[in-house]
């Protein structure tokens, strides 16, 4: 199968953090959703009453741009009570890359 260059996906990490409870993936999803964001992956654990959850996006159909979007991804974090933080996949794969 060959990938269209229309099709090119740019891909971010989404890392949400914070105390358990009911809602947090549908409050997330659906911020993501209204933005035009599309989830790529995504894997959540409960640690001790912690919710942590790592999420792979595509920010290529996505309405703001990553310098706008992060701004938007604190404000939902204050929110709603947790500590979300956006990040490009390639600064992610630079910063762990041996």
């Amino acid at each position: 199968m060959t990938k269209d260059n229309n099709n090119k996906k740019d891909l971010a990490v989404v890392l949400v953090v914070g105390k358990d409870r009911s809602g947090i993936v549908a409050q997330i999803s659906d911020f993501l959703w209204k933005e035009e964001i599309n989830i790529e992956d995504i894997s959540q654990k409960i640690m001790q009453d912690i919710f942590v959850m790592a999420m792979l996006v595509d920010l290529a159909g996505a309405r703001s741009d990553l310098g706008v979007l992060a701004p938007k991804f604190d404000k939902l974090g204050e929110k709603i009570g947790l500590s979300i933080h956006i990040q490009h996949h390639q600064i992610f794969e630079a910063m762990h890359r041996v």
